[in-house]
């Protein structure tokens, strides 16, 4: 489904992303790990189409998007949550969603009506149908984290990018968003590539893992194995709590 090539990203001086390569296939769940800097979230930026890289190509599905917008990828399937909910804060959470289902591919074909009772559906799957009428700025960072993949999901993506969901979350906060995660893989059939630091909760949904360290990719292979690498425990796993 999605093919990275060489992909390469600088700011200044600084090499964000160098020289990855890697490929996700329809209906995985990889996990992107590394520590602080890596990389990680310029990468899901560049495959986004949040940044566009230096160097280096990104194939969706077979087609050439290296230099697409975001919301044109959006539009061919490639959804995303930021690492700081980037929501409309001075919208209710009923209208971000309702957005997200109008500027989906199948938002050109439906009426208002329509885009209505299918963002009351999403808020309801993320038990946010309550909250439907107040305003993002007043949520706190849980529904937030909710509300995000919520609006994520109304684009009825192919390939949902997450970073970092657990961010700011109590313990049985990130468990519930965890089960709600794969929960819509499952029913959506999705493809994910989740930035996460909790290793334990990643560990527990993922199927395979990417780590980065200093902008390049340092492993990739199943959890199990990927974790007990001397290199991986030396850059990351030895720093956080496994």
């Amino acid at each position: 489904m999605l093919k990275v090539s060489r992909l390469t990203k600088r700011f200044g001086g600084i090499i964000a992303v160098n020289d990855v390569s890697f490929e996700v296939k329809k209906g995985e769940i990889v996990g992107l790990i590394g520590p602080n800097g890596a990389g990680k979230s310029t990468l899901i930026n560049l495959i986004s189409g949040f940044y566009m890289p230096d160097k280096g190509s990104i194939e969706f599905n077979g087609k050439e998007i290296t230099k697409s917008k975001m919301y044109e990828r959006a539009k061919m399937g490639i959804a995303r949550t930021f690492q700081n909910p980037r929501l409309v804060s001075n919208m209710t959470a009923l209208m971000n969603v309702i957005y997200a289902v109008l500027g989906s591919e199948r938002g050109k074909k439906i009426s208002l009506v329509e885009a209505y009772g299918e963002a009351m559906y999403y808020l309801d799957l993320f038990g946010l149908l309550k909250k439907r009428d107040i305003v993002v700025s007043d949520l706190p960072i849980y529904e937030l984290r909710l509300l995000e993949l919520a609006r994520a999901l109304a684009l009825q993506p192919k390939l949902l990018l997450i970073d970092e969901a657990m961010a700011g979350l109590n313990p049985a906060e990130a468990e519930s968003v965890s089960r709600l995660i794969n929960r819509i893989r499952e029913e959506f059939d999705l493809t994910i590539i989740w930035v996460e630091h909790v290793l334990k909760i990643l560990m527990k949904s993922v199927e395979r893992i990417i780590v980065m360290h200093y902008g390049k990719l340092l492993a990739d292979g199943f959890p199990e194995e990927v974790v007990k690498k001397p290199e991986v425990v030396e850059a990351y796993v030895g720093e956080e709590r496994v």
